[in-house]
């Protein structure tokens, strides 16, 4: 027999999701599209298993890696594709060219090499904004020779202002950021006609006044909540993975008795408890520590002591009926990724993308 443990991926969940965002989108009144970003390896889910169930009503779709970018183009898919880290040299900008990707534009010297390939043919470009975010993109002291080198480039066809929200999913929101974009926009007046994109998950779900042109949702896309303070189950959405396994072996252990490695969990009564076929070499993490949420035979309890690398423990007192090869949902349908990277002090995009490679994945 195999190991138990797989992860199951809803493909109509995935669809219902997106669905989500384009009737967010249509909230601000305009034809704006949706972008399904589908960087590392679709969160985890496999890109070409997302983009193939999306692939009739996606508008593009928005990821990281050239590469992956080509093996859409190979498969067929025609929509627009955006580089959100743009192209990192004249092999990459070849690539873009030679199968019209479309580049982020967040430094100068790209400039220069779209200069240098201007025979090759020309591109549209997303030209990136730092508003606050302080990871990529020009600020406002950047416009002047922002100005100069777009001017000088003809190799771009048509040009999108994108920035990207630090805190849309928290207290401050993004309001700040907006006005920073709008200062930069004021100081660069032939921009007034480029479209905008700025929403991300967070943004697209609670502040539609930012969904412009072109959104990139991504986290909802896959069944997770961009906030801590409100459920994907609230805001609509579905999971998309469900990682399940079952009970290999159950023990009854006494008052004092430890559980797992360094003992630090200590039963203070008499318990009854499971032991599953998952660890953190499947990707679950390691740090999550006792009490973390996990569902046997539909019923939710709590792990025990330090995840293995291929085992965990759960508790059992309470669930009378459990036995070796009961069900176990580690996160997913019945129990919200979100809940379990909550207790173990993340959240649940890393759950996601760290699935291991070694745990077999089946649609549904």
């Amino acid at each position: 027999m195999s190991r138990p443990i797989q992860a199951s991926i809803d493909l109509a969940s995935l669809r219902h999701n997106y669905g989500i965002a384009k009737d967010r989108a249509r909230i601000c009144g305009k034809s704006s599209k949706v972008l399904p970003v589908v960087k590392a390896n679709a969160y985890g889910h496999g890109l070409m298993r997302v983009a193939n169930a999306l692939r009739d009503v996606a508008d593009g779709f928005a990821l990281l890696d050239v590469g992956d970018a080509v093996s859409l183009r190979e498969a067929g898919f025609s929509q627009p594709i955006l580089l959100l880290e743009g192209f990192f040299d004249e092999a990459d900008l070849a690539a873009c060219l030679q199968h019209q990707l479309i580049p982020a534009v967040h430094r100068v010297e790209q400039f220069s090499m779209l200069r240098r390939q201007a025979a090759t043919g020309r591109l549209p470009v997303f030209v990136k904004l730092n508003t606050g975010m302080n990871r990529l993109g020009f600020t406002a002291d950047d416009v002047s020779d922002l100005r100069k080198a777009l001017a000088m480039t003809e190799a771009v066809s048509d040009v999108t202002l994108m920035t990207h929200f630090a805190e849309a999913d928290g207290a401050k929101g993004v309001e700040w950021q907006v006005e920073r974009f709008d200062a930069i926009r004021a100081l660069w007046p032939e921009c007034r006609n480029y479209a905008v994109s700025m929403a991300n998950s967070a943004a697209l779900l609670r502040y539609p006044e930012t969904i412009a042109d072109v959104a990139r949702p991504g986290v909802m896309l896959y069944g997770g909540s961009p906030f801590d303070d409100v459920s994907a189950a609230d805001l609509g959405l579905e999971p998309v993975m469900t990682l399940s396994s079952e009970v290999l072996a159950i023990h009854d252990i006494a008052a004092g008795e430890s559980v797992g490695y360094g003992g630090t969990f200590v039963a203070d009564r008499p318990m009854r408890i499971g032991v599953v076929a998952c660890g953190y070499a499947d990707g679950y993490p390691r740090h999550a520590s006792t009490g973390t949420p996990i569902l046997v035979n539909g019923v939710r309890t709590r792990t025990l002591g330090r995840v293995s690398m291929d085992m965990l423990v759960c508790d059992l007192t309470e669930i009378s009926d459990a036995s070796v090869g009961s069900p176990v949902v580690l996160w997913g349908r019945g129990l919200p990724a979100d809940d379990v990277a909550r207790a173990a002090g993340t959240i649940c995009y890393e759950l996601f993308c760290a699935l291991a490679r070694r745990v077999p994945v089946v649609e549904v």
